[in-house]
C-alpha cells in the first residue's frame, strides 16, 4: 500500500516539475491580429515596423498587376490623391493634357475616382503600344545603350516622357538622354520596368475612356 501511494506521489511530483516548464505565451499576433472593415491586419515578427519598411508588399511578380504597382509606386507611392509640385496628378501622375488626349477632363472626378484612374493608366497604355508598336517590333531584345529592351519598358518609358521621347532615345541609340523635369531618365523606366507582362495591352489608335 506504501508502495503504491509512493508510485502515484512520483508521478504528480513529475507532472508537475513537468508542467510548470511551460508558461502562457503572450504572442503579439494574437493579440494585435483582428479584422478591420475586411482588411487584415498583420503583424509582422519584429519589435520596430521600420524594420520592414523595404519590403516590397504584396509580391506581383512580373505580371501586369505587378507592372502597375511598380509604376505606381515610382511615380506616387500608389498614393490616389497625389498631386506633385508640377500639377500631376493621381497614383500614375497624369498631366492634364494626357488626360485630356484620352478623353477625361474632369481633374477634380479623376482624382475623386481610384476606378477612373485605373482605368486611364490602361487607356494610356494601349495608346502608346499603337503608336509604338513598330518600335517595339524593331527594338525588343536587342541592347541599346546597355539597356535591354523590352516591351513593359518601352510603354512605361512613353508614361514618363511621352512616346516621343522614346522615339528620340531608340534613334539615337541612346545618344539622347531624355529627362523628365524631376531628371529622371527615359532609360532608367526602360530598365527598371523591363520583362513585365505587358502583351495583354491592346495597341488602339486614339485610346480614350469610356
Amino acid at each position: 500500500m506504501i508502495k503504491k501511494s509512493i508510485f502515484y506521489i512520483s508521478i504528480l511530483l513529475i507532472v508537475a516539475f513537468i508542467s510548470s516548464g511551460f508558461k502562457p505565451y503572450n504572442s503579439q499576433i494574437n493579440t494585435d491580429f483582428n479584422n478591420e472593415s475586411e482588411a487584415l491586419l498583420y503583424v509582422f515578427p519584429a519589435q520596430n515596423i521600420v524594420d520592414y519598411a523595404s519590403l516590397k508588399i504584396p509580391f506581383t511578380g512580373k505580371y501586369f498587376i505587378g507592372f502597375k504597382e511598380a509604376v505606381a509606386h515610382k511615380e506616387s507611392q500608389g498614393k490616389y490623391k497625389k498631386v506633385n509640385t508640377l500639377g500631376y496628378l493621381g497614383k500614375y501622375q497624369f498631366g492634364m493634357e494626357t488626360l485630356k488626349s484620352i478623353g477625361i477632363k474632369d481633374s477634380t472626378y479623376f482624382m475623386n475616382s481610384p476606378k477612373l484612374q485605373e482605368k486611364a493608366f490602361v487607356v494610356l497604355l494601349s495608346k502608346n503600344k499603337y503608336e509604338l508598336k513598330d518600335y517595339i517590333a524593331y527594338f525588343e531584345g536587342k541592347i541599346v545603350d546597355g539597356v535591354k529592351i523590352t516591351e513593359s519598358g518601352i510603354l512605361a518609358a512613353a508614361h514618363l516622357g511621352g512616346a516621343g521621347s522614346v522615339k528620340r532615345f531608340l534613334n539615337s541609340n541612346g545618344v539622347k538622354k531624355c529627362k523628365d523635369d524631376y531628371g529622371t531618365s527615359v532609360k532608367s523606366y526602360m530598365r527598371d520596368f523591363g520583362g513585365f507582362e505587358t502583351a495583354g495591352i491592346k495597341a488602339v489608335k486614339n485610346a480614350k475612356v469610356e
